[in-house]
């Protein structure tokens, strides 16, 4: 009997070392949070769980099962997002001050130590910058940090640098090039190259309410054109609808200039209802496919609202117009065709 109870504590004490050797353990104590809730999760595709990471009298420890290194977020307060890095056995720690959630001191591995160590340069600068990013890119070519530095410093400006971009992903490892969000990345540049200024518009043939195909080369032909994607449900679209309510009332008797909304809606009815809410009297279509339109993906469109100015001759003359220089380009080159027209 002595003996089966030693054999039955061996196996367990075997089976339990085993468990946690395979757990990676994320503890840290973030001075000021309290007895508040952080929430993990994945945002590379390989870590599909979000985990709920509670806290007391500011410390925590959490654990969890990873098969390879991932990428993943951090969210402190349901509002501050913050990359953490984590992979199988590792023991992370973190360390902070909840009224600097800007900077956490991370370790556990290469990738934290190295993130940890840019974030502590950035403190000492004062200013974030796309040099010190571009320099750290350059110098650690196969880091997983540098994914992180390229989305935030480069592709989520307002208005990305591509040719930046893409010198910055030829620099990479091919390890790091495989990932879905470099490949998706390369992609878009890609795709957007061929739609770009000076290049031609993309041929489209989209239904309106009526259920009439509208063209560029029919019912706007011969004419400058201001396309606007946008949706009913986009927020920031608001602005621009008012401000091209009040050029289509300016310009909308002049026989050289359009303009063609192409809505990015599912819901046919929240379509209709909000062109007639906010009186979008000018051309509107829709395919109610939402982000799979492909006439947006021909045009590389990953924004709302995203405005584009394209010539009589189907020229793309601008794209990505921010609202406040809308008026501004239409009334440049419709000034210019003007004087063309004199002898």
């Amino acid at each position: 009997m002595k003996k089966i109870n030693i054999l039955l504590i061996l196996i367990i004490c075997l089976t339990g070392c085993k468990k946690d050797v395979e757990t990676t353990k994320i503890t840290g104590e973030i001075k000021g949070l309290g007895n508040d809730t952080i929430y993990l999760y994945g945002v590379d595709g390989l870590y599909q769980h979000i985990d709920t990471i509670y806290v007391k009298g500011d410390k925590f420890s959490h654990s969890l099962k990873v098969d390879t290194i991932t990428s993943a977020m951090l969210l402190l307060k349901k509002e501050v997002e913050y990359p953490i890095f984590i992979d199988k056995k590792n023991k992370i720690k973190i360390q902070g001050n909840a009224n600097n959630l800007s900077y956490l001191n991370i370790d556990g591995n290469t990738y934290n130590e190295e993130l940890s160590a840019f974030q502590a340069s950035l403190q000492e600068l004062g200013t974030p910058s796309d040099k010190t990013a571009e320099t750290f890119i350059r110098q650690h070519n196969s880091s997983f940090v540098s994914i992180y530095l390229l989305d935030k410093y480069f592709v989520q400006k307002e208005k990305p640098d591509f040719k930046k971009i893409k010198e910055l992903i030829d620099v990479m490892t091919g390890l790091l090039q495989d990932k879905p969000f470099i490949e998706q990345l390369t992609e878009y540049i890609s795709q957007i190259e061929k739609v770009d200024k000076d290049k031609t518009a993309p041929f489209f043939s989209i239904p309106n309410a009526k259920g009439e195909k509208v063209t560029r080369t029919k019912q706007f032909k011969d004419k400058y054109l201001l396309i606007n994607f946008w949706a009913s449900w986009c927020e920031d679209c608001d602005r621009t609808n008012a401000e091209l309510r009040k050029i289509n009332t300016k310009y909308k008797k002049n026989k050289d200039f359009g303009i063609l909304g192409i809505s990015l809606d599912i819901d046919k009815e929240a379509w209709k209802n909000k062109i007639k809410q906010d009186t979008l009297s000018w051309e509107q279509v829709c395919t109610f496919t939402g982000w799979n339109m492909e006439t947006a993906k021909q045009y590389a469109i990953s924004k709302l609202p995203t405005n584009l100015l394209i010539s009589p001759g189907g020229r793309i003359l601008a794209r990505d117009i921010p609202t406040d220089s809308i008026s501004h380009q239409i009334e440049k080159v419709l000034e210019k065709n003007e004087k063309k027209k004199l002898p």
